[in-house]
């Protein structure tokens, strides 16, 4: 609770039922743990399948699939029902104003300690990743109990930095850590660079050849799905059109709009056969790019 993808859930469901047959009520229920994980198998094997179900998940859970390393994903990610997303992501990894790490290639150089939550979070498999990709030295400190706690671990000085941290989540939660130069912006892990931060250098920017340029690529695609729902597989296919419909005209409701730019979060939606488009081709991405980025991974 509290976190970016539950601002995003319940911006939405604030909506969503202004838009689906009937206007129905939606109640919300956090189910933390394991990076989104528990959240994730509940929708997919647990939860009703009669279109009164629907819910949030980790963005980089599907790509567990392809690249390994934890072995209680074994489900298929397209057999959900992709309702689509909110939001195109674009992440940040930061580092505190009085670490040694100035700018992205001293990351080449010095370590930065960074704070995260699990190893199934994003912020340890991204930073992780670019240590065995491209020769950063990132130092991952899990166990903290979300990225908002994780935060607040630099300005206690437990920790350097943050890996990878949405954009919006550093606009929604620290924004006194930009305006009072408390943070350098390192790199942006979009595949384009975000309008906001056009002096930030993309994540893709740090490879050494375009071996390294496609395992990053490969990675941090993940960013497209940005804020994704789905509803659970077999969902019957008239409420998987209601719900579906739905989703893309709550996102252009004015006053979900208007609310989202008072509160500054961004709403740039996909669609949910966008999401499936690119997962689809994740999931059969060349085998040599994959294996290299897994080795790169420790996996």
């Amino acid at each position: 609770a509290g976190g970016t993808y539950d601002i995003y859930a319940r911006l939405l469901i604030r909506y969503y039922g202004d838009h689906i047959p009937g206007n129905p009520r939606f109640l919300p229920k956090n189910m933390p743990g394991a990076g989104g994980l528990i959240a994730a198998r509940y929708l997919f094997v647990g939860a009703p399948k009669d279109g009164l179900t629907m819910g949030t998940i980790g963005r980089g859970l599907p790509y567990e699939r392809v690249l390994g390393g934890n072995e209680q994903f074994d489900f298929d990610p397209l057999k959900f029902v992709w309702l689509g997303s909110m939001n195109k992501e674009s992440s940040v990894a930061l580092a505190w104003h009085t670490s040694k790490v100035k700018t992205a290639k001293d990351l080449f150089t010095y370590e930065l300690v960074t704070a995260s939550t699990s190893a199934d979070s994003d912020a340890t498999i991204i930073p992780n990743a670019l240590n065995g990709v491209i020769g950063t030295k990132f130092k991952i400190v899990t166990g903290y109990g979300g990225l908002n706690e994780a935060a607040l671990a630099l300005d206690r000085g437990e920790a350097e930095g943050l890996g990878y941290w949405g954009w919006v989540a550093v606009k929604l939660n620290k924004p006194n850590w930009i305006a009072e130069k408390k943070v350098n912006l390192l790199f942006q892990t979009a595949l384009t660079p975000h309008p906001e931060l056009p002096d930030v250098p993309l994540a893709t920017s740090l490879a050494h050849n375009d071996e390294e340029r496609e395992a990053l690529e490969l990675l941090l695609s993940r960013d497209v799905l940005g804020r994704p729902f789905v509803a659970p597989p077999d969902t019957p296919a008239d409420r998987v059109k209601a719900l579906t419909d739905g989703f893309m005209a709550t996102l252009k409701d004015p006053a979900l709009l208007a609310e989202a730019q008072k509160t500054n979060i961004e709403i740039n939606p996909v669609s949910g056969e966008e999401v499936v488009a690119l997962l689809t081709r994740v999931l059969n991405y060349p085998t040599n790019v994959v294996e290299r980025t897994k080795k790169a991974m420790g996996r």
